[in-house]
């Protein structure tokens, strides 16, 4: 029998992990977003740069995830990153950098506190962003294209860090 979300048994739980967009602005990926957020236990989102109306798109996408999960929207998150970094949050970038390393292969401890940075559309994570960061992971590829959506994109590295938080049994 199929189960759905009332019947499965998948337990909830919350990581230290704060998702801060940079730029990103589709209202359909930020809805996406939203309910990737929501299930991989995201504590808050940042929603960076000009402000996003979230409208329609945003809504039929995000299935009201924005209920469940906090979220602010700041113009400059350059200030965030650098306050989080003070409360020993690690920061981490998603992208193709010359310095990127695979995802899968990062070391986290497992009482992390993660600040997971993902870029706009089209430019990634700026490079001012970049310069903040204490990692920076990329997805490995195997085809001709060298980028994925970024919500696809911020699936798979959410994926990723909640398995390396969760402890074993």
């Amino acid at each position: 029998m199929q189960l759905d979300h009332y019947t499965s048994k998948f337990t909830k739980q919350r990581f230290p992990i704060i998702l801060i967009s940079d730029n990103v602005s589709h209202a359909a990926n930020l809805g996406s977003l939203f309910r990737t957020a929501d299930a991989f236990g995201v504590e808050h989102i940042v929603l960076g740069g000009a402000a996003v109306e979230l409208g329609r798109k945003f809504t039929k996408t995000s299935r009201a995830t924005e209920q469940s999960v906090s979220f602010e929207q700041l113009e400059n998150i350059q200030g965030k990153i650098q306050k989080l970094k003070s409360e020993n949050y690690i920061c981490i970038a998603l992208e193709i950098t010359d310095h990127s390393i695979p995802v899968s292969e990062l070391e986290l401890p497992k009482n992390s506190k993660i600040a997971f940075i993902i870029g706009d559309e089209n430019h990634g994570v700026s490079t001012s962003v970049l310069e903040c960061c204490d990692h920076t992971v990329h997805i490995e590829m195997y085809g001709q294209n060298s980028s994925m959506n970024v919500v696809q994109a911020t699936s798979i590295a959410l994926y990723e860090f909640t398995k390396k938080l969760t402890p074993t049994l």
